[in-house]
């Protein structure tokens, strides 16, 4: 696997609390993807990191951040109050969208978010509240419904990716891809579950992803004109 540029950690603050992140800066990036998760999946999550890994070798930076702090988390892991409150995650994504568009090394990008999860639902509110700067929307076994009346309001090319094992990830997703007036698209992985453990699954999320940005959030260059005067 080829070198995927340089990891740094990050701080971003966020109202009364810092949020801790990684930053992944592939040499001649060209746009930049932030990844959004539900509770009990950290920046440190194997399936994002390989997921963002992959997003590297196609020259997109990279930003996994904690949408909780640690305390946050482990109250939220006892209680599970935090991770349906969408409107508190959608608000600290919001802070890590704005921290994007003035940190030196990402500002000129557009910023597409990769959602897992209830962090599904709150990108599509973030992509929503900052439509200037979220060029895409990529949602992995989410749950885009969260996001409520912003679905409408959301006008971020969005697509929605579920497990074909996941049948009642599959009904709402179906349910909120019906609210969505954007550029949308609904793909099922066949044989895949929830957490797309099977082998390939993963591959194929990251796949689909890698297209969907390259395609939204990557300016298109045209070759000199051959008809040119000469």
């Amino acid at each position: 696997m080829e070198s995927t540029g340089e990891e740094r950690p990050v701080s971003v603050a966020a109202g009364p609390v810092t949020l801790e992140g990684n930053l992944s800066m592939p040499e001649a990036a060209r746009g930049v993807v932030l990844f959004a998760h539900g509770s009990g999946s950290s920046r440190h999550s194997p399936r994002n990191r390989y997921v963002a890994r992959l997003l590297n070798e196609a020259k997109l930076a990279t930003l996994l951040i904690d949408l909780l702090t640690s305390d946050e988390e482990a109250s939220d892991m006892r209680t599970a109050h935090l991770r349906f409150d969408i409107d508190l995650l959608a608000e600290r994504l919001v802070a890590a969208t704005d921290w994007l568009t003035q940190y030196q090394d990402t500002r000129h990008f557009r910023i597409g978010y990769f959602g897992a999860s209830t962090g599904a639902g709150a990108a599509l509110v973030s992509a929503a509240e900052r439509p200037q700067a979220v060029g895409a929307v990529v949602s992995r076994g989410g749950r885009p419904d969260l996001a409520g009346p912003a679905l409408a309001r959301a006008r971020a090319p969005t697509l929605l990716i579920v497990g074909g094992n996941d049948f009642a990830v599959i009904e709402l997703n179906r349910a909120a891809l019906g609210q969505l007036r954007c550029e949308k698209r609904l793909v099922i992985v066949p044989g895949a579950s929830h957490l797309f453990e099977e082998q390939g699954a993963l591959d194929e999320v990251a796949r689909l992803a890698r297209e969907w940005f390259e395609r939204h959030l990557i300016p298109v260059t045209h070759a000199p004109s051959s008809d040119a005067a000469v």
